[in-house]
């Protein structure tokens, strides 16, 4: 019988590794004792064979065997891109 793989959506925060980035994934879950709503964030290093990701990028990942030291998953699909916002230096000073 086939484990379900386990499938989460998240934020990139870096891609400055070769095919691999960095996702923060958040979990909204009331608190078994105080009620309240708390947020839990956890990051992943995830396998992008591609370097399509971007810093910002929506991506759905999934579990996948083990890819290196610490890369357990795998980038399915990117949902949405994120905007790139242009500066010129002379708006900055």
């Amino acid at each position: 019988m086939e484990k379900k793989q386990k499938i989460r959506l998240g934020r990139v925060l870096s891609h400055k590794m070769d095919k691999t980035v960095l996702v923060e994934v958040e979990t909204r879950r009331r608190h078994p004792r105080f009620k309240r709503v708390v947020t839990y964030r956890a990051k992943f290093k995830v396998h992008d064979e591609s370097n399509t990701c971007g810093v910002g990028d929506l991506v759905r990942i999934v579990e996948t065997r083990p890819l290196s030291k610490d890369k357990r998953w795998r980038v399915i699909e990117i949902l949405a891109k994120a905007e790139a916002i242009e500066v010129k230096p002379a708006e900055i000073g």
